[in-house]
């Protein structure tokens, strides 16, 4: 007899929450961040997203793992997003969609690297622990975009980043979100 187990990992825990998955066609606009602004906030938006991860075990009756499946994808939260209207540009917007599409980037490095996974019975710890890793290093990249970028204020490193971010997705275009 062949059991399925199910596990989800999710980065935020939202239940029926409108979510935006991220496409090369679509840009957000400022009517995509819902949120209340934050007014002790120094900054003009905040975009919130991430990749939710789950994946499927099938395995035998004597728990031995025969296949698995995956579902990895990249969010925006328009519930948790938010601008301040009065210093909102189209620059600021530009900001904000990039941290969008670097979420994006790490979705499709994580892609690649589980399909690089075999099949084995430790494939749960190797699943969890690379959901780890990429959850860490896509929020150091988001940190150093900030850092680098001034939070969008040096425009000549702003332009290097979106350079740089869509040359990294073409890199990993056979890994993109399916819509």
């Amino acid at each position: 007899m062949i059991k399925f187990l199910i596990l989800f990992g999710l980065i935020l825990l939202v239940q029926n929450e409108p979510v935006l998955t991220w496409d090369e066609d679509t840009k957000l606009t400022w009517a995509d961040f819902k949120a209340s602004p934050k007014s002790n906030s120094g900054a003009v938006a905040i975009t919130a997203s991430g990749i939710t991860f789950g994946f499927s075990i099938k395995s035998t009756d004597k728990n031995e793992v025969l296949s698995f499946t995956t579902n990895v994808n990249a969010y925006f939260y328009p519930e948790q997003s938010w601008y301040k209207p009065e210093r909102a540009t189209n620059h600021v917007l530009g900001h904000e969609q990039l941290h969008f599409s670097i979420t994006e980037l790490y979705a499709r490095k994580f892609r690649q690297r589980i399909g690089k996974l075999k099949v084995t019975n430790t494939i749960r710890e190797e699943l969890k622990a690379l959901q780890k890793t990429i959850n860490k290093e896509l929020a150091q990249t988001q940190e150093r975009y900030d850092n680098e970028t001034d939070y969008s204020r040096n425009e000549e490193n702003q332009a290097k980043w979106e350079q740089y971010i869509n040359a990294e997705l073409k890199k990993y275009a056979a890994y993109k979100s399916s819509v």
